[in-house]
């Protein structure tokens, strides 16, 4: 394989484990990826951690092995992708990766809130699931605290969209916090809102209905008074 550069590597991590040098994809092999897709996730970490957190049934000596063993492979294998220091990991400073560029995205909503999403934005955030079918507790944590990240994106989009009198918008945005997180009634609410805001008493009601139902039956609960007022008036007229 030809020596990559540093800025020639991009890391996915969203929808599934992926590398490129350049446009080339590269073959990884499953070891490398969980200590890739680790530092990727989680920034510069020490080496014991790293050890204790990917191996965490061996003893001290056989993780810290393991380590070692595999770090060399990816050294050996993608120049410049990991940068070693003496006792920490972590990746270098130039590799790409989508997770990073997606938290900066979000950030970059919720400091200005007036930024324009670009049409497809909506979509990605749906769409963006951390290593599906990876079962780690590291990683399961990590799959839980970026579907928050997104729902809360979302749901301000849906917000901002329903300020700016977009309420096609902000449905297809509620409806994506929706699909996430189908018991999340900050979401519902704000489904409803749009189809209201759009004219569509029907589809609010509609909405409204499915979820009442499907809260009582999985939860033994009712909506809130807050999103059941939403639709009092009509709701009755709806069949």
């Amino acid at each position: 394989m030809t020596v990559a550069l540093a800025q020639d590597w991009h890391l996915s991590l969203l929808g599934a484990w992926r590398l490129h040098c350049g446009t080339d994809p590269v073959t990884v092999a499953t070891r490398e990826q969980r200590l890739i897709a680790c530092v990727g996730l989680l920034g510069c970490r020490h080496r014991s951690f790293l050890a204790g957190l990917l191996w965490p049934k061996s003893s001290e000596t056989q993780a810290a092995g393991n380590l070692r063993t595999t770090v060399w492979c990816i050294s050996h294998s993608f120049p410049h992708l990991l940068h070693t220091g003496a006792d920490t990991l972590e990746l270098d400073e130039s590799v790409r990766v989508d997770v990073a560029a997606l938290q900066r995205h979000v950030a970059r909503l919720h400091a200005q809130p007036g930024t324009q999403v670009p049409d497809d934005y909506l979509a990605h955030l749906s769409r963006a699931e951390l290593l599906p079918g990876w079962y780690d507790d590291w990683v399961i944590f990590e799959q839980e605290r970026l579907r928050q990240m997104r729902l809360s994106a979302l749901e301000l989009m849906a917000r901002q969209y329903l300020a700016a009198d977009q309420p096609g918008r902000a449905v297809i945005a509620a409806l994506s916090a929706v699909s996430i997180e189908p018991l999340r009634e900050s979401a519902h609410l704000l489904l409803v809102q749009a189809h209201l805001a759009a004219g569509n008493r029907s589809a609010a009601v509609r909405a409204y209905s499915m979820f009442a139902n499907r809260l009582k039956s999985e939860l033994g609960v009712t909506p809130s008074g807050q999103l059941s007022d939403l639709v009092a008036g009509f709701r009755p007229a709806v069949h």
